[in-house]
């Protein structure tokens, strides 16, 4: 029994001795250290630190826990968006001295602890707006030694640096030369001159057209245009919500060449001029909403209509149609009770082409153009109610359109020709003088006209593109602002359409085409 008991107690000091050792084995491999996670071949690494030489991109298999990453000649000149998201603690980022030459725009996302950024030593040339946005604490910036161009691109960043609460080395302009050499924080930004325009095609109305009067009518806004082509005045109305121009009327018209609306103590009228079988007045019947012919407009006395304009004198309204026959005569009609009645046969046997109205300085006149003589400026006399021939504007021997604008205080006039140059002149009290001839073979249309403080003309050709010219307040003069793909154009016309500001362009043809004007932030 003894030795049963001696044999029991050897037993259970070898099983506790095994359960000893085994819990000493368990412990010892609890505390054996992790694995360092893998280092790319071109980097090296400690737990928080990445050094990075030659890499051909940037590495996506580095330790997460990583503070601190530098890349050095490095084989790959554009860093892209999100290139180092996969690194959320990053404070530390050094990319100095490398040929990078581009930026993606969130390149830097997800970095929300970085507080040092070396872009040193650089190609860069420009840099995306608003890059350092997301670094809400980054307290150093270095991008010494770039080829910054200091052109819009960059305004951004002269606000920005007027702004920020980060360190940033003096970063100096590599051009363009006038800003050469120039510390960027320093630059004014009254310099950058970042807005510009255009004209971007907008809608297409698919029939050929020669005339656009826009024109307001209950509060709505409306288009006439004449086709001859499809035998009509054909009214649009903009839609506001579709934001586009929409059928809604015709007016029969076999042969138009010009559709001129008017408002008359809230009624409207459209004067239907034609080359053939007569012109008339058309009536808008707000009861059964459609036009009707109110009266014809006698056809021995305009025998051959080109152009319509219409106008106040005096709480008076008149409209004149210029006849481009040889036995016509560019007449002037005045509203009376109900009607439209001849009032005054202004300039007969010559071949008219275009009527402008001018009431400045109180002075109201209307200069005829004509394809037979030089331009004729007519004055209103209040004692006699009626034009009377004041002189001829001597600089062209003949303008197939004539319009007017003032810039300042001084007017100008602008006369199209389809032989010869187009003129720019300017009133200098007592005649007119030329301030720029416009190169324009085959033009029978220019239009002047201001958007938002800025002055443009459209200028047609029969034979080459439209040409937008915008006008320079220094020089005083036109500038080519761009090219309009319109074929044979016959008017333009511009439209304000709520925000919308439109320029129309019809064309004898092809179709008539819709521009819209945007303005363009180069900055942004």
């Amino acid at each position: 029994m003894a030795g049963l008991q001696a044999r029991w107690g050897s037993g259970l000091r070898l099983l506790a001795l095994s359960t000893l050792g085994l819990c000493l084995m368990l412990e010892v491999g609890a505390k054996r250290p992790p694995k360092t996670p893998p280092c790319p071949p071109s980097c090296s690494c400690t737990r928080d630190t990445a050094f990075c030489v030659d890499s051909k991109a940037v590495p996506r298999n580095l330790p997460s826990e990583i503070i601190s990453l530098t890349l050095v000649n490095a084989a790959f000149s554009e860093i892209q968006d999100g290139a180092f998201s996969h690194l959320p603690l990053l404070q530390f980022l050094l990319l100095n001295s490398n040929k990078f030459t581009l930026i993606g725009d969130n390149a830097f996302t997800g970095l929300s602890h970085l507080q040092y950024l070396s872009l040193a030593n650089n190609n860069l040339q420009t840099l995306p707006r608003d890059i350092f946005r997301p670094l809400d604490i980054l307290s150093d910036l270095d991008l010494r030694g770039n080829s910054l161009n200091c052109d819009c691109k960059v305004k951004w960043l002269v606000e920005w640096l007027a702004h920020t609460n980060t360190t940033v080395a003096p970063i100096y302009c590599a051009s363009p030369p006038r800003f050469q050499e120039h510390k960027v924080q320093d630059l004014p930004l009254r310099e950058f001159d970042c807005i510009t325009t255009d004209f971007v095609l907008y809608q297409t109305l698919s029939f050929p057209a020669v005339s656009a009067e826009p024109f307001l009518y209950s509060s709505d806004l409306y288009l006439a245009l004449a086709q001859p082509g499809a035998s009509a005045c054909t009214i649009l109305k903009w839609d506001y919500v579709e934001r586009q121009l929409r059928d809604y009327d015709r007016i029969p018209a076999p042969s138009a060449v010009h559709c001129k609306p008017m408002v008359v103590d809230s009624q409207l009228y459209v004067v239907v001029a034609q080359l053939f079988g007569g012109s008339y007045i058309y009536h808008w019947d707000p009861n059964t909403t459609r036009f009707t012919k109110l009266q014809d407009i006698d056809p021995q006395r305009v025998r051959k209509p080109n152009d319509l304009e219409a106008f106040r004198i005096d709480g008076d309204w008149y409209f004149a149609v210029a006849d481009s026959s040889k036995a016509g005569a560019t007449s002037l009609y005045r509203w009376h009770q109900n009607g439209f009645y001849s009032h005054q046969a202004l300039h007969p046997w010559h071949r008219d082409t275009d009527l402008e109205f001018v009431d400045g300085e109180g002075k109201p006149r209307l200069i005829v153009s004509s394809s037979s003589q030089a331009p004729v400026i007519y004055q209103w006399s209040r004692t006699q109610k009626q034009f009377v021939a004041q002189g001829e504007v001597t600089q062209v021997p003949d303008a197939q359109a004539v319009k007017h604008f003032r810039a300042g205080r001084d007017s100008y006039l602008c006369l199209s020709r389809y032989i010869g140059d187009s003129k720019i002149l300017r009133w200098e009290g007592a005649r007119f003088s030329e301030v720029q001839a416009l190169p324009s073979r085959g033009s029978l249309a220019l239009q002047p006209f201001l958007v938002g403080g800025r002055r443009y003309l459209a200028l047609g050709s029969d034979f080459s593109f439209t040409q937008i010219y915008q006008w320079d307040d220094g020089r005083q003069k036109f500038v080519r602002f761009q090219e309009l793909a319109v074929q044979a154009p016959r008017a333009f016309c511009y439209m304000p359409a709520g925000d919308a500001q439109l320029l129309l362009a019809p064309s004898f043809k092809g179709q008539t085409l819709v521009y819209r004007h945007v303005v363009v932030d180069l900055s942004a």
